[in-house]
């Protein structure tokens, strides 16, 4: 009897190292392609501004890619923003970036823009919040009020000089005669703004973005609304403008500036994107290692964890990329 017992122990070891082992197969065909050396080479990567998200997301993907490929080299370039990410990956400069949907549409709808039917998508990743900031005892209490202030609206180059030319248009304001401009972005605003030098600044990024997170331990500001019917008025100019759409940022993006309040604003999609004569095996292995480093990332920007499976794949206005369609198609279920 004792030998029966110990044989059916022992087949249960047997089965349980089986059905081990086939999980452990099915965790590696996950995290790498079974019997597949990873990608080589050197690639680079525009990401954005100091103290912007585009810039920290680029510097803890590039650790995430260094795991999973540890012979591909990942050179960061920092960047205007959008827009000169755009133009960077169209013309070389650049082999994968960031951009909001409107810049890429922008350019891809711009005369003569060289490149521009090469752009491919990798993943859609998060929303970027635009974010209209002034001293908490301004005056300023809507768009509006901003003619004839002191505004940063951000850099030539940036995402956020488009969206906010096309918000100030909104509000019957003319960007260049109305408003007193200034090219300053998340990494110059801050400091500007708390040392009197501008009275209002323009910023568009994932949430809660460093800048505004450091400036709010040593500064009292507040978010101007930009209220839905602002949001139609965009709209009716056309084109890009389609992407925006109205929504409220909300409460808990800053606590102890909010205070427990919501604030009206819009949000355009962000885009992984590149070229459409990259490798597709490196694109595919570029997208799995999005996909799982969203928690890890996540940790540490907050916006990487909206990054969804079921959502990446709609990377309007771009067509997918080859190699980012093969990753999806490999685990849908």
């Amino acid at each position: 009897m004792s030998k029966v017992f110990s044989r059916i122990g022992r087949n249960r070891v047997l089965q349980g190292a089986a059905a081990g082992l086939v999980a452990l197969g099915m965790l590696l065909w996950w995290l790498l392609p079974l019997g597949e050396d990873p990608p080589s080479g050197t690639i680079t990567f525009s990401t954005g501004t100091q103290a912007g998200v585009y810039q920290q997301y680029g510097k803890l993907l590039r650790s995430a890619l260094d795991k999973d490929m540890p012979d591909l080299r990942v050179t960061l370039r920092t960047s205007d923003g959008s827009q000169e990410n755009v133009r960077r990956v169209a013309t070389g400069g650049a082999d994968f970036t960031i951009a909001a949907a409107d810049a890429v549409e922008t350019y891809e709808l711009g005369p003569d823009n060289p490149g521009a039917d090469q752009l491919r998508g990798v993943a859609r990743l998060y929303d970027d919040y635009v974010q209209l900031i002034v001293p908490r005892d301004s005056d300023i209490e809507s768009v509006a009020d901003l003619k004839g202030k002191r505004v940063a609206i951000g850099r030539p180059s940036s995402g956020v000089r488009l969206i906010a030319e096309r918000v100030l248009k909104a509000a019957g304001i003319d960007p260049k005669k109305e408003i007193t401009p200034f090219a300053d972005g998340i990494d110059t605003g801050p400091d500007r703004l708390k040392r009197g030098k501008i009275d209002a600044f323009f910023w568009s990024g994932g949430l809660p973005t460093q800048g505004l997170q450091k400036l709010a331990e040593t500064f009292t500001f507040r978010f101007v609304p930009i209220s839905a019917g602002l949001v139609a008025k965009l709209h009716d100019q056309g084109g890009a403008t389609r992407y925006y759409r109205a929504t409220n940022m909300p409460e808990s993006a800053y606590p102890s500036i909010q205070n427990g309040i919501a604030v009206p604003t819009l949000a355009v999609s962000n885009l992984l994107m590149t070229r459409k004569d990259m490798d597709p095996r490196l694109t595919e292995w570029i997208t799995r290692t999005v996909i799982r480093s969203r928690d890890g990332i996540g940790t540490q920007v907050h916006s990487a964890q909206l990054v969804d499976l079921r959502t990446a794949i709609y990377t309007d206005p771009l067509a997918l990329h080859e190699g980012a369609r093969r990753y999806y198609r490999s685990v849908k279920p």
